[in-house]
């Protein structure tokens, strides 16, 4: 193809590059790309010429020539000669910055020209573009957006110009106002911060590798600090999400100090934002990035924030994962890199943290620890490897959950056998869960679509059993020969296709490779395996209920696992078999009785002595009582019952005589057996020889053995289980005590809650991941007692709180040994709490909270300020007070997180009526944190507490604000029907509005809320005149008492009058106070302001509203008769005003002059005839009007004030069709632009004859209309008006 065929085809294709279809512009850009490649310096001249000579082309067409022109530089760059390439450069630079306003499609086409010259030619392309980018100015949406692309795509070229370009634009970034510029700067720091991180991680490839860091790290952090502290806070979300991602890209830049100040107030803004925004994922980058920066420059600070940043982690990762919705996907993910950066710091927290959460019940909660999880056993293999054991025993917690979601736990065990935790002890486990579920049967019932169904899970199963098969060969040892004993149990019988595929396989490898495994002798004699035998002991004793029906059968059982119990070394584990077979068996039936003895003889005769211990210890236990323990523990228990357990005892040490070794019973018969048995036979002759004992004894020496009885039968109940569970089940038997009237029954309780505490601190192993769910309630109930009238309650209740808080630090993972200092430090205010001051007390007990608060979780926090509630009624006054005390404490520093909460907070606190003083700080501390909240649920709930929220002056002015916001904007009352057979309407006071009102009363009442109330007086006295006002007809007020009070201000308000009017103005857009408002402006004289309110009222459709707007204007006539004439043009200024329909409105027009000699009327008054022709377009009487003033307008196009010119061609311009005349509506369009000159004399000479020739019948009357000009101020005017008239004339 020649040259000229080339050219002929190009601009054709050009030609067609015009065409709407999307698809037919794709086919003319891949046409000409086709040719460019062939002549890229010919093919591109063309394009730009084609450009320069058709200026007007739509933005569709030139967009498509411009991606063009990208196209075949991006492909062509190296063939382009440099004069061309200039060219392009100036074409790309003029397109991207011809309109000042944004167009998006065509600048970024022309932006993207630039990007793409500039991967080759950066020097001449940054040139160009510095040469847009000046300090001091403004620089174009594009210049910066370009700026920004280029960092991206050519790195290495880029990084050398960014400290210059930072320095010229920080002061930009004061400059900026709008949100899109605003954005456009943070883009380009973000794509900037990322550039320099790129090139200094390749400083190996960099053309200058003496750049460094600090280079630009005070630029970054000036930049850093504008953007954090102002543009964060946009209400713009778009703008926010772009700064937070700046944000976090510049967080690498900053110096390690800088940043390190920064990390408190930056981690809590980046969280806040996940409420603020619907899309996560690049709030999750941020603070991705932050966290990498923060844990790369090893933090001091960041550990304060890491409760937070956690529970916020996880309430992401938690989330459904959409896979169809990649931001969603992508935010999981970014999500999952925070916790593998917290991980690499603080392991233990986060390990801690995780595995507690797996234990929630909530499943989506499970689901996302899950998902964290795998990701940490995956990604920090050895941070994670100190902890596997104790994630072997926590993952047993999710495969119990019943939902098939969360059994989806089986991609978790597949990363787990991956990196050896399988191989561990407990890791069989694991392996039979993945059995279980390759065995599942078929889902039975239709599904949920997101449900996992049965027949997926099993898939799953089967595919991850293959998988461990084939791909991890350490664990062959593991699943061979175990997978074999899964094939005969009936129970996993659907799992056999998926076993035998693995069992082939390990075979296989294991035949292959003569592994001595291979064989397995299954004949071989196991009895002299002492685990063989424990565990067959066990397994014996777990199958007793099976053989219920077949009592014969069961009692033989017994006497086996007794004869197994004789050869089992493991005296700890035939203590726990013994200990089972006596609470499972069923002592009502005589052939069971025996068996058990018989079971238990047998044991005795290798472990003599563990056997009498468990039946003495069985003989103590609740089996043998008839009525519930103090703990409730077991069932009631009847007569009947109770002396069939008894049998059972008596006939095992009959049995354990018989089977002892004689050497050995001989020397127990008469200590052990026979003492023991004679307590089951004489109870009553037992317990009268235990008050004999007592009956010439001290008894304040039985009090002090009983109490020590007591404090070691409740050590003995928990531990039994001791868990926070058990720990509670025991306290709450002794809390009652804590409050009773009784000093020495709340100083035994506490002697005895101190010692139980201590005990279970001492005794505390954290190995299965709980947490210590309780501790709020017990603070709650503990706390207030440090304020206790009996010093020895004090000093124990603050040992009962230390041990608490050591209690919570072993749960949260520190070590026994662990010290803390502030909770240490609790034990040093046991000294002021000797002091019975009040006062001392008091302040005590508040900095005892502060400590409290410190170590308190989130979620215990709630717990404990409900239990707080109960205090405020304590038996004991001081109690009260100190319960107080610590609640106001705790919500000052803690308060923030409830904001749930306060609704429930609020209504609980309200019942406690009889201690309102208190109640009411606690409300106005919740008030100072969560206003709206507090105010809204106070609406609901009575005023009894608003009289305290106005002794803070601050909170007081902002309910306030508050009030009358929602007062304006609140309907006062609804229309209700009075019967149904009558056809009449009452109007019926609507509650909310009526409760603020009353509340704001109560409010008032409060001698602190004067200052606000003065500050706020002109809005409160307007707001509650309206209220009034809209009262009427409603309750008791007559209109007539409305008028005086009105009347009363506006004659004697003096200064106040200004402001209230001020207030009352915004109001008049409300129906419902409409008419209050324009009563008392009616009322107030020779104001300015109110000709426009009463003005934008004379046309309203309600009847009273007219009549009271025109008695304001007839007020303001009489008073002040000059205003008569401003008042016409401001009230047009009104588009309310702009209504063809309205008489009133084209009465008020002909008033109108352009003669004014105030420039400002003059001109406002012709920019509003421009206004009304929005609105008048097509109605007769507004094209008479035109016409009416049309000469005035000619006249006023040579006036000597610019503006009045400019108005003068602006509404002769938008008032053009109107006029009637397509010819004059041409000249008046093309002619009157306000930033172009005119020619007067020859424009007047070409428009007088459209007049004439359209208009004949008016040249009479613009004859009239011209001559009253020649008496104008201005000798402009007077000779336009004469050379008007003479051409006309002619």
């Amino acid at each position: 193809m020649d040259e000229t065929d080339v050219e002929q085809v190009t601009l054709a294709l050009l030609d067609a590059a015009t065409d709407k279809d999307s698809e037919v512009q794709e086919q003319v850009r891949k046409s000409i790309l086709t040719l460019g490649k062939q002549q890229p310096d010919r093919v591109l001249a063309m394009c730009q010429d084609y450009l320069l000579k058709h200026p007007k082309l739509v933005v569709s067409h030139r967009v498509v020539i411009l991606q063009t022109i990208e196209l075949i530089v991006s492909c062509r760059i190296e063939e382009i000669s440099p004069s061309r390439i200039k060219s392009i450069i100036s074409l790309a630079s003029d397109e991207m910055t011809r309109s000042k306003e944004v167009i998006p499609d065509w600048q970024q086409a022309a932006s993207n020209i630039l990007v793409a010259v500039g991967n080759k030619h950066i020097n001449d392309i940054m040139e160009e573009i510095l040469s847009k980018f000046q300090p001091g100015v403004l620089p174009h949406f594009f210049v910066v957006q370009t700026l920004a692309n280029l960092s991206d795509s050519n790195v290495y070229g880029m990084v050398p110009f960014l400290n210059a370009i930072l320095g010229t634009m920080l002061p930009m970034l004061s400059m900026a106002k709008q949100d899109n510029i605003k954005w456009v700067f943070s883009s380009a720091l973000s794509h900037f911060s990322d550039s320099i991180l790129e090139y200094l991680a390749n400083l190996d490839k960099a053309p200058d590798p003496s750049v460094r860091k600090d280079t630009f790290s005070s630029d970054i952090y000036a930049a850093f600090e504008i953007l954090f502290n102002n543009w964060l806070q946009s209400r713009e979300p778009k703008l926010r999400l772009t700064v937070a991602e700046a944000v976090g890209s510049m967080c690498h830049l900053m110096a390690s100090d800088k940043l390190e100040e920064q990390i408190p107030r930056l981690v809590p803004a980046i969280l806040s934002l996940y409420k603020k925004n619907n899309e996560h994922y690049i709030i999750s980058k941020s603070l991705c990035q932050v966290l990498d920066a923060s844990v790369n420059m090893g933090s001091r600070v960041l550990e304060a924030q890491l409760e937070a940043l956690l529970f916020a982690l996880h309430q992401q990762v938690s989330a459904p994962v959409d896979y169809s919705n990649p931001p969603t996907v992508k935010n999981h993910n970014e999500v999952l890199r925070c916790f593998s950066l917290i991980a690499n710091s603080f392991p233990d927290r986060l390990v801690m943290f995780v595995l507690q959460k797996l234990e929630n019940s909530n499943e989506r909660s499970r689901m996302g620890s899950l998902a964290v999880l795998r990701h940490l056993i995956n990604s920090s293999t050895s941070t994670m490897e100190s902890k596997k054991l104790l994630i072997l025993a926590s993952i047993r917690q999710p495969m119990a959950d019943h939902s098939n979601k969360v059994k989806r736990v089986v991609q978790v065990i597949s990363a787990m056998a991956h990196h050896g935790y399988l191989e561990l002890e407990g890791g069989e486990l694991l392996v039979r869960f993945i059995v279980q579920h390759c065995a599942l049967p078929d889902t039975q019932r239709p599904t949920d679509p997101e449900e996992v169904t049965n027949e997926s899970l099993r898939s799953m199963c089967d595919n991850t059993l293959h998988l461990l098969t084939t791909t991890v060969g350490r664990l062959a040892d593991v699943l061979w020969p175990k997978l074999l004993f899964y094939l005969t149990p009936s129970q996993y019988t659907n799992a056999t296709t998926p076993l035998c595929k693995s069992l082939i396989v390990l075979g296989s490898k294991k035949k292959n490779n003569q592994e001595p495994s291979f064989k397995i002798d299954f004949t071989r004699e196991a009895l002299d395996d002492d685990k063989w035998v424990c565990q067959l002991a066990a397994e014996s004793t777990r199958y007793l209920p099976t053989y219920n029906n077949a009592l014969e059968e069961k009692s033989f059982l017994y006497r086996c696992i007794g004869v197994t119990l004789q050869h089992c070394f493991n005296k700890d584990l035939v203590k726990k078999q013994l200990h089972e077979v006596l609470l499972a068996a069923r002592h009502n039936d005589a052939v069971e009785r025996e068996g058990v003895a018989m079971g238990v003889g047998l044991c005795a005769n290798s472990h003599l002595e563990g056997t009498l211990a468990k039946l003495d210890e069985f003989g103590k236990s609740d089996a043998f009582k008839k009525s519930p323990s103090i703990f409730n523990l077991l069932k009631e228990r009847n007569d009947v019952e109770v002396e069939k357990v008894k049998s059972t005892l008596i006939l095992c040490y009959g049995q354990v005589a018989a089977n002892a070794p004689p050497e050995k019973i001989l020397n127990r018969i008469d200590q052990d057996i026979l003492r023991c048995i004679s307590k089951h036979f004489n109870t009553k002759v037992w317990k009268h020889r235990e008050t004999s004992i007592y009956s010439g004894g001290s008894l304040q020496a039985l009090y002090k053995d009983t109490l020590a009885a007591l404090q070691e039968l409740l050590k003995s109940v928990l531990a039994k289980d001791p868990t926070p569970d058990g720990l509670q089940n025991v306290f709450k038997h002794i809390e009652s005590w804590l409050s009773s009237g009784q000093d020495h029954e709340r100083e035994r309780a506490i002697t005895a809650t101190a010692h139980i505490l201590a005990y279970y601190l001492d005794n505390l192993t954290v190995k299965n991941m709980v947490s210590f769910h309780n501790l709020g309630a017990l603070l709650g109930r503990l706390s207030p007692r440090c304020s206790d009238p009996v010093p020895a309650v004090r000093a124990a209740a603050v040992e009962c709180i230390h041990t608490l808080l050591y209690i919570q630090l072993r749960y949260e993972g520190f070590s026994l040994d662990y010290k803390d200092e502030s909770v240490d430090s609790l034990l040093l205010l046991k000294d002021r709490l000797e002091n019975p001051d009040h006062s001392v007390l008091y302040k005590t007990c508040s900095d005892l909270t502060k400590v409290m608060s410190k170590r308190l979780p989130q979620q215990q926090l709630t717990t404990l300020v409900f239990m707080l509630f109960e205090g405020l009624v304590d038996s004991q006054t001081n109690c009260c007070r100190a319960s107080t005390v610590i609640l106001n404490t705790l919500l000052k520093n803690r308060g923030g997180g409830l904001q749930d909460m306060v609704p429930e907070i609020i209504t609980v606190l309200l019942y406690y009526v009889q201690v309102r003083v208190a109640v009411g700080q606690t409300v106005l501390i919740l008030a100072s944190q969560h206003l709206q909240t507090v105010i809204n649920t106070l609406i609901f709930s009575g005023t009894c507490m608003w009289m305290a929220l106005g002794a803070d002056p601050i909170v007081a002015n902002q309910i306030m604000e508050m009030v009358m916001e929602k007062l304006s904007i609140m309907a006062p009352y609804v229309d209700k029907k009075e019967s149904l057979m009558r056809g009449g309407t009452t109007k019926v006071a609507t509650n909310q509005p009526l409760a603020m009102t009353c509340g704001l009363k109560e409010l008032l009442l409060n001698g602190q809320s004067q200052e606000p109330a003065v500050s706020l007086f002109p809005r409160l006295f307007s707001c509650l005149t309206v209220r009034l006002g809209a009262s009427v007809g409603v309750s008791a007020p007559k209109d007539t008492f409305v008028c005086l009070v009105l009347r009363a201000m506006a004659k004697h308000a003096g200064p106040r009058l200004p402001a209230i009017v001020e207030c009352l103005c915004p109001l008049l857009n409300n129906i419902y106070e409409l008419i209050t408002c324009l009563q008392f402006l009616s009322l107030y004289l020779n104001l300015d302001v109110l000709m426009n309110n009463m003005m934008e009222r004379i046309s309203d459709p309600c009847c009273t509203v007219r009549m009271l707007s025109v008695r304001g204007l007839g007020n303001i006539a009489v008073g002040s008769p000059e205003k008569v004439r401003t008042l016409t043009a401001l009230a047009l200024s009104h588009p309310n005003c702009y209504d063809t329909h309205s008489h009133v409105t084209f009465i008020l027009v002909p008033l109108l002059t352009l003669n004014q000699e105030n420039d400002d009327i003059r001109c406002t008054s012709i920019h509003l005839m421009g206004n009304l022709s929005t609105f008048g377009s097509g109605e007769q009487v507004f094209k008479d009007q035109i016409h009416n003033v049309l000469v005035s307008l000619l006249l006023h196009l040579v006036d000597p004030n610019p503006e009045v010119v400019k108005a003068c061609k602006y509404a002769m311009r938008v008032c053009a069709p109107v006029v009637g005349s397509e010819q004059i509506t041409a000249m008046f369009q093309n002619h009157l632009h306000e930033d172009k000159s005119l020619h007067y004399g020859e424009f007047i000479n070409d428009l007088t004859k459209y007049l004439i020739q359209d208009f004949p019948g008016m040249l009479n009357f613009y004859h009239i209309s011209v001559i009253q000009f020649f008496k104008s101020n201005w000798p402009e005017v007077r000779a336009g008006a004469a050379m008007f008239i003479g051409i006309t004339a002619l």
